[in-house]
């Protein structure tokens, strides 16, 4: 009777955020362990699948930097890094497609169908809804800054009550392009800022911002992390994650959440539990 009692209060703490985020977009950049993880993946398919339920609106950006390395691995390609990013050749972008448009993608369609949700998949080139141009060909080869998005492709989408699953692969302007590898999490805060979401949520390989001591610090300011990049708090690959929930901050965002996608059912914790996990950055 007792786990029955803690089931019903669990389900009362999570009213008044179902409330707080009824018809709101929420984009997660999917990623990192949680994608490695066959339990980790039907979890996040079953919380995608409740959110909807509960009259939120999902939106997925995924990556697969791990995936297209072991492919390339595999049919004797050269992966080469340059200050962390994949340098991307015309060789690179047909591998970079393959993985991330198709099995990646269709992989969390699959998963979200399975579960009885309307998952869709595409990327960038699908209506040409992202385009981009190259952010230095003589260094990166195919990597691309994003230059536009079209938000009526996801809008129109979301409005038939479909989730859409985004590679992160972005149209050139010129006819017969290969189009270029975007960074995931760049593609999501832009796909964010387009769309008008209130949050965007980054599933990561680590529980949050740590403080010198190796504490989670849930809640962050601008100005706060400002302190913190200053005295090296912040830094490393954290860095990236966090100027990406500012980026979003600054294009209206509400709220950006950096959580540990290892965890079983991270996404629901985050959003309907009134501790929470991970850094919450606000405005």
């Amino acid at each position: 009777m007792q786990k029955k009692i803690e089931t019903v209060k669990t389900l009362l703490d999570a009213i008044p955020f179902i409330k707080e985020f009824n018809k709101e977009i929420v984009v997660i950049k999917y990623g990192g362990w949680a994608q490695s993880s066959a339990e980790l993946k039907e979890k996040l398919a079953q919380d995608v699948l409740l959110m909807q339920l509960v009259g939120i609106k999902p939106v997925i950006v995924h990556g697969g930097g791990q995936k297209i390395t072991d492919m390339l691995e595999a049919l004797k390609i050269e992966s080469k890094f340059i200050e962390g990013q994949r340098v991307t050749s015309k060789e690179v972008m047909r591998i970079v497609e393959m993985v991330l448009s198709g099995e990646i993608n269709k992989e969390i369609v699959s998963l979200l169908n399975s579960h009885g949700a309307k998952g869709i998949g595409i990327s960038g080139k699908d209506a040409h809804f992202i385009t981009a141009k190259a952010k230095d060909f003589s260094k990166w080869g195919l990597v691309g800054n994003i230059t536009n998005v079209k938000p009526d492709v996801i809008l129109n989408l979301i409005g038939e009550n479909f989730i859409p699953v985004i590679a992160p692969i972005a149209a050139a302007d010129e006819m017969g392009h290969p189009g270029f590898n975007i960074n995931a999490d760049l593609c999501a805060v832009y796909v964010a800022k387009a769309i008008g979401a209130n949050k965007i949520i980054f599933l990561t390989d680590t529980p949050g911002v740590l403080n010198k001591d190796k504490k989670l610090l849930v809640t962050l300011t601008k100005e706060e992390i400002k302190a913190l990049k200053d005295d090296g708090t912040i830094h490393g690959s954290m860095l990236s994650k966090v100027d990406s929930c500012l980026d979003a901050l600054d294009g209206g965002v509400q709220k950006a959440h950096i959580i540990d996608g290892r965890i079983e059912h991270a996404t629901l914790l985050e959003l309907f539990t009134s501790l929470g996990i991970g850094t919450q950055i606000v405005s």
